[in-house]
């Protein structure tokens, strides 16, 4: 037997030291390094089914490469199949991440229900009969979904060999461990050596394998950084668990856009695609309210209309107040610099409190025009019309500077119902619409001019 080898990890960020040390240089926590065992025995790697061929590799010139898009596995789900760009890709590593209790499980267990493959579901944290009464709420009658309740990989791999499915889902990688380290479930080395050993799966046998992942306090997928490196796809599943709505973006994507979002609906029965979410992040209000505007932003190919709300007041303390949800403070700072310093609002003595409704935080710059009519909306006590919407970016000189794919949004507002929509004036709008008006604007004055005469 060969000598146990062993080095120091942080429990917190996943640096490697040589030796113990009360903080941790890279993430700063104190008494997050601990000693683990790296190397307990020679490594013998998982057998594949026997009539699995080992490929050898060889050079090939680039005009030599086969081109043509490998066919992706239909997951029956719209919101996951765009975020993933299409469906799974076989041989694929998607890491799945979110808060606890957010629906992490609830997702994949009724994707799984649902797929027309066969589907191998491994679960570390929850008994058979747990997760056959989730199963029952969801969609009871599946001949192509088989459970399994195991932590060691040497298991999990004979089961696959017997049971030969077609997608693999593990529930989570933090409870796996392997032979091959001497070190508890969870821990930096185990983590490490349990995804390497899914990857060399996944590759050998062109079986996508879907991992659940845990998150650290700071929203981070708990385990090394080099975890979201080793994958292919790392979705990370968002929302508040006391609302409704769920967020999965993609924050890697080696196989599709990065700027994709679902959004699903928590219901008893599990989670409902929402295919227009632009309804349920608009309030129905029926009396106009100042403080808020309406902005048309893209996520990904997909139009949204997002309500910003804004509350402006005098500030009690010396100090005034800045606060924003879903949206960068930084941003919000510059933008009330512009308004004081190019359309005469002293607004240095105030609090300003701004929200983005529905839970999601948008970093595209087209909604700046839309913050702007929600604080002097606030300010001034005006209410802006609940048919008005806005698509522009405000520049530090006060213009309305221009943004892409503006026809898009107004199409997205022209079928909501939305009667005019402010854009910049150096955006081309090409086509016509006819069910609204296009307002066009060129600086901070005419935009108020228009709003608040």
């Amino acid at each position: 037997m060969s000598k146990l080898k062993t080095t120091f990890f942080c429990q917190n960020c996943g640096a490697q030291y040589a030796k113990w040390q009360g903080q941790c240089n890279s993430c700063k926590e104190w008494n997050t390094v601990a000693e683990e065992i790296i190397q307990k025995e020679e490594k013998t790697s998982w057998k594949p089914s026997t009539s699995e061929s080992k490929r050898v590799s060889k050079p090939l010139k680039i005009k030599e490469i086969d081109s043509s898009q490998e066919v992706r596995m239909d997951t029956t789900d719209g919101e996951l199949n765009r975020v993933l760009g299409g469906g799974i890709v076989p041989g694929s590593l998607v890491l799945l991440g979110g808060e606890p209790g957010i629906g992490k499980s609830t997702l994949l267990l009724q994707i799984s229900l649902k797929l027309p493959y066969k589907t191998l579901y491994v679960s570390g944290e929850e008994s058979q009969k747990q997760i056959k009464m989730r199963a029952e709420r969801i969609n009871p009658n599946s001949d192509n979904c088989y459970i399994l309740t195991e932590t060691k990989t040497q298991n999990i791999f004979r089961h696959i060999v017997e049971t030969e499915p077609d997608i693999v889902i593990i529930d989570s990688i933090q409870t796996l461990h392997t032979d091959y380290i001497e070190a508890t479930a969870g821990s930096i080395s185990q983590i490490r050596e349990t995804t390497a050993e899914l990857i060399k799966f996944a590759k050998e046998t062109n079986i996508p394998v879907i991992l659940i992942g845990h998150i650290t306090k700071d929203g981070n997928i708990a385990g090394p950084k080099i975890l979201e490196h080793m994958v292919d796809t790392v979705l990370q599943f968002e929302g508040d668990r006391n609302h409704v709505y769920r967020i999965l973006r993609s924050h890697k994507n080696r196989f599709g856009s990065t700027a994709e979002l679902g959004i699903y609906e928590m219901q008893g029965s599990g989670l409902r695609e929402v295919s227009n979410p632009s309804e349920i992040l608009l309030s129905h209000r029926e009396e106009e309210l100042s403080g808020t505007a309406i902005a048309s932003t893209l996520e990904g190919m997909r139009p949204l209309m997002l309500e910003i709300q804004a509350l402006v007041s005098t500030a009690v303390y010396g100090t005034p107040q800045r606060s924003t949800t879903g949206y960068n403070a930084k941003r919000l700072n510059m933008i009330l610099a512009v308004l004081e310093k190019r359309a005469g609002f002293r607004l240095g003595t105030k609090d300003v409190f701004l929200n983005v409704t529905g839970g999601i935080s948008v970093d595209d710059p087209a909604i700046d025009l839309a913050v702007v009519a929600a604080i002097l909306s606030s300010n001034e006590d005006i209410a802006v019309g609940k048919d008005v919407c806005f698509a522009a970016e405000v520049g530090l000189s006060g213009e309305i500077r221009p943004v892409n794919r503006v026809e898009q949004r107004i199409q997205e507002a022209e079928k909501l119902g939305f009667s005019t929509i402010f854009v910049s004036k150096y955006n081309k709008i090409s086509a016509k619409y006819p069910g609204i008006k296009v307002v066009l604007v060129s600086k901070i004055e005419e935009v108020l001019e228009q709003l608040f005469g």
